[in-house]
């Protein structure tokens, strides 16, 4: 017959509290993992977000400018932007947007510029096959061959050409306008005036 102390329960309590603490854990852990990896109740799992897709055109800010305008209630601000947009692979356009966000200014500047592109007539080796002197407004600009010497110009002359993927080109402008919007457009229609034919395709530009 086994008699059994008071010290003997104690112990055995405590054992069994031991045990009974290391399972409650245990129970606990899994139930942390298994939230952790399914997804809370009414919402969906966490998906990444699919890239946004490339623009069609490189764009380049030519100018912006803050225009206020006085109203009967004081004075209204609005920015006005202007953009130039290109594939460098022979498509230009030039676009200005106008709006109280700079961000809304741009973007309507963009699809100004989209609905403008042009595609001027240009030899094979992206250059132009003859000289061309074009007026817009109060700028004038003067664009002629360069072969073998990169693309000579400034100001927002030389955003249109380099959007446009032109090369081998020298341009000047005449007027004393500093007008960017005015000066891309002059440098538009004279690319716009451009006419390639069959002998100067051929004909080497000196």
């Amino acid at each position: 017959m086994v008699i059994t102390t008071n010290k003997n329960k104690k112990e055995e309590e405590v054992k069994s509290a031991r045990n009974s603490g290391v399972d409650s854990d245990a129970k606990n852990q899994n139930n942390f993992e298994k939230r952790r990896t399914s997804a809370p109740r009414g919402r969906k799992p966490f998906r990444r977000e699919a890239r946004r897709p490339r623009m069609e055109y490189e764009q380049k800010i030519v100018s912006i400018r803050r225009v206020t305008r006085v109203v009967a209630g004081g004075r209204r601000f609005s920015f006005s932007v202007c953009l130039v947009i290109g594939d460098r692979k022979g498509s230009v356009g030039v676009g200005m947007g106008k709006a109280s966000d700079t961000a809304l200014a741009i973007e309507k500047a963009y699809n100004n510029a989209k609905n403008s592109i042009i595609k001027p007539a240009l030899r094979s080796d992206m250059s132009i096959p003859h000289i061309v002197r074009t007026k817009f407004a109060s700028s004038e600009v003067f664009i002629k061959p360069a072969p073998g010497k990169g693309v000579i110009a400034g100001g927002s002359v030389r955003v249109v050409l380099e959007l446009a993927g032109i090369t081998d080109v020298n341009a000047k402008i005449f007027s004393r306008s500093k007008n960017d919007f005015n000066n891309a457009k002059a440098a538009i229609q004279a690319l716009s005036d451009l006419v390639l034919t069959d002998e100067s395709s051929k004909k080497k530009v000196k």
